[in-house]
């Protein structure tokens, strides 16, 4: 194969497609497998300026070939995001821990994610505090991460099909809020959400978008710009 055959070929395989993930449920890999695959990610991650201990473990320890179709289990360590379905994908390795530390989550909070997609991002969530919720509106993948994620361990993980406009106000408030697809404006639901010294961390835009992490003082909201990022759109915006 030609370097550039093999350069659109690896770059397609980060792309979101439409196929259901029905892959996902594949027979689980032992714990063993990919260590020098993960710690490579980790050290990439590590070189990329994610410092915080707890997520660094949680990176080391999720197996994030679980989360991926089995067509893209060979790549599922590449520091980049690969397709799950549905038009879905799951996100880079690096922006996964990224969020996890800017979030600043300590093992007595609750957080919720919205956007559960393969799970992968509730289990790193799952590694540092025992109160996780997550959000999912395509019924197929929250129903396959209800599944995988008591499998591989992940029991305080509670997966609900829904509008994540909507947040999960029975549970409120939450002490982290993390947001995985990216709406054109911040929900107001999400921030009425958070706890007092509560923090979320949310791409906002269309095509590309900014990363923002706003948190709830005594005093009000305070809001802050980081990276420039791309994700998926989120969708079931209230009209």
């Amino acid at each position: 194969m030609s370097p550039i055959r093999l350069i659109l070929l690896l770059a397609s395989l980060a792309c979101a497609d439409n196929r259901p993930p029905s892959e996902m449920d594949t027979p689980i890999i032992p714990k063993g497998a990919f260590t020098t695959e993960r710690s490579a990610m980790v050290e990439h991650i590590r070189g990329r300026g994610v410092r915080d201990l707890g997520v660094i473990h949680a990176m080391l320890t999720v197996p994030r070939h679980e989360f991926v179709p089995l067509r893209f289990r060979p790549f599922s360590y590449e520091i980049r995001p690969l397709g799950i379905g549905l038009d879905q994908t799951i996100s880079s390795p690096f922006i996964v821990a990224y969020m996890t530390e800017v979030a600043d989550i300590t093992p007595d909070e609750k957080v919720l994610e919205i956007g559960t997609g393969s799970g992968y991002q509730a289990a790193v969530l799952a590694e540092m505090t025992d109160s996780v919720y997550s959000i999912e509106i395509l019924p197929e993948l929250a129903e396959q991460a209800r599944r995988r994620l008591p499998k591989l361990g992940y029991e305080t993980v509670t997966v609900r099909t829904g509008n994540g406009y909507l947040g999960w106000p029975e549970e409120a408030p939450f002490d982290a809020i993390i947001v995985t697809a990216a709406p054109d404006e911040v929900p107001q639901a999400l921030v009425d959400q958070l706890a007092v010294r509560g923090r979320m961390v949310i791409p906002v835009g269309t095509h590309y978008q900014e990363m923002v992490v706003i948190t709830r003082t005594p005093e009000g909201i305070v809001r802050k710009s980081t990276l420039s990022v791309r994700f998926v759109p989120m969708t079931g915006k209230p009209k």
